[in-house]
């Protein structure tokens, strides 16, 4: 067993940065001072098949509990995502098949990997123990909650009263998300604040099985780059998988509002040189200098420091000199593929209804031969080569391969 950490210092900084809210907060407290190591999970489902920085800050903070020598305990809902959570969602989830959602979390380790230590984390997906379950059992868990709990929620409460339909299954989910911590018997639970009703469902759940009831951390809801909250479906994220150039130029693209939250949530820089960043800004400090910082220590962190330098390069290449950025991501198609297709393959756009968008605001330029051409159409097929460019910082080289004489 790995030894425990118990710096007085780095507990209040894990149990404070970046943190909304933790019940217990106390009882964590004392636990992590005792010395005792602590299962702390964390589940995420795969509606997407790209975790964004918002998925970050949970991630993060299980690094910092494992830096602390605790065992991490990493769940992909993989049963959870087909019934759909509605947590953060003001009209019903539709259900994913689970074709979708095997295609979806086909790389969830490897991303998750990026940030963990992966070699020490305990990794499963959640139909192990899920599928297992009978209406009995199920029956005895739902009996523990009421009908009046899950309405309570001012999401549901809303729809409601807008008259919008809330599926029988929606009100299941709670109780699949507790019984993943009955099932890897959980000390700590980490989530959004989003997720608190079913965060303490996991707390409600356990004691029924014997078990003592999880502490829970919950992080903050960030802002995407449109100024809503970051969601895959709104299609205003930045992935832990986005090409070096593609991430430095989004996180520049975003509000200057959000620069030192997203320093204390989604970095690990000293949070001395975070709030003397702060101070500089409340002193009249030029927003892009402390951005270019950020978006180079998130490049750093995923792609290393000779990427974050290269990505900075070629943002200021193309953002203060006026010009196309060199060292953009290159791919190569065959003639005349759906230009969707394209870009949501390369993770330049997370849906077609974001493509969409951006083809109906003029967002999408194709440069050949230096020539601008604006595509105006959704279907429109690419049959040359050319710099393509999405908004104001995003970029991706199509070439056309040759064909085969």
């Amino acid at each position: 067993m790995a030894k425990i950490n118990t710096d007085p210092k780095k507990i209040e900084e894990l149990l404070t940065r970046g943190v909304a809210e933790v019940i217990d907060y106390n009882d964590l407290k004392k636990k992590l001072l005792s010395g005792k190591q602590l299962r702390v999970k964390l589940g995420i489902d795969p509606t997407s098949p790209h975790l964004h920085l918002g998925r970050s800050i949970p991630l993060l903070k299980l690094r910092d509990f494992q830096d602390l020598g605790h065992q991490i305990v990493f769940i992909v809902g993989d049963f959870t995502a087909v019934i759909g959570d509605t947590s953060d969602k003001d009209a019903e989830r539709p259900m994913l098949t689970p074709e979708q959602v095997k295609e979806n979390m086909k790389t969830y380790k490897a991303q998750a990997g990026k940030i963990l230590d992966m070699k020490d984390v305990e990794f499963y997906t959640n139909s192990t123990w899920l599928k297992k379950l009978d209406f009995h059992e199920i029956g005895e868990q739902a009996d523990i909650f009421s009908v009046n709990q899950f309405i309570q929620r001012d999401n549901i409460r809303n729809r409601l009263k807008e008259g919008k339909r809330v599926s029988l299954r929606e009100v299941l989910y709670p109780l699949m998300q507790g019984y993943d911590s009955v099932a890897v018997k959980a000390d700590v639970e980490l989530g959004g604040t989003d997720q608190r009703f079913n965060l303490l469902a996991g707390r409600e759940m356990q004691p029924k099985y014997k078990q003592e009831p999880q502490n829970i951390m919950m992080n903050p809801l960030i802002e995407g780059l449109d100024g809503r909250k970051m969601s895959s479906s709104w299609g205003n994220t930045v992935t832990l998988d986005d090409e070096a150039n593609s991430m430095y130029g989004k996180i520049m693209s975003m509000r200057d509002i959000a620069i030192i939250e997203y320093f204390i949530t989604m970095t690990r820089s000293s949070l001395v040189e975070v709030f003397e960043m702060k101070e500089q800004l409340a002193q009249g400090a030029n927003p892009k200098d402390i951005k270019m910082k950020l978006a180079h220590e998130i490049v750093r962190m995923y792609h290393g420091d000779k990427l974050a330098e290269s990505a900075e390069i070629s943002w200021k290449e193309a953002f203060e000199k006026g010009g196309i950025p060199q060292n953009v991501k290159k791919v190569e198609i065959k003639i005349k593929m759906p230009l969707v297709e394209i870009l949501m393959k390369q993770g330049m756009v997370s849906s077609k209804t974001e493509f969409r968008r951006l083809v109906a605001e003029g967002a999408i330029k194709f440069f050949v031969k230096q020539e601008e051409r604006k595509i105006i159409d959704p279907d429109t097929l690419l049959d040359e080569s050319g710099d393509l460019k999405i908004g104001k910082k995003r970029f991706l080289k199509i070439i056309i391969q040759k064909k085969k004489k």
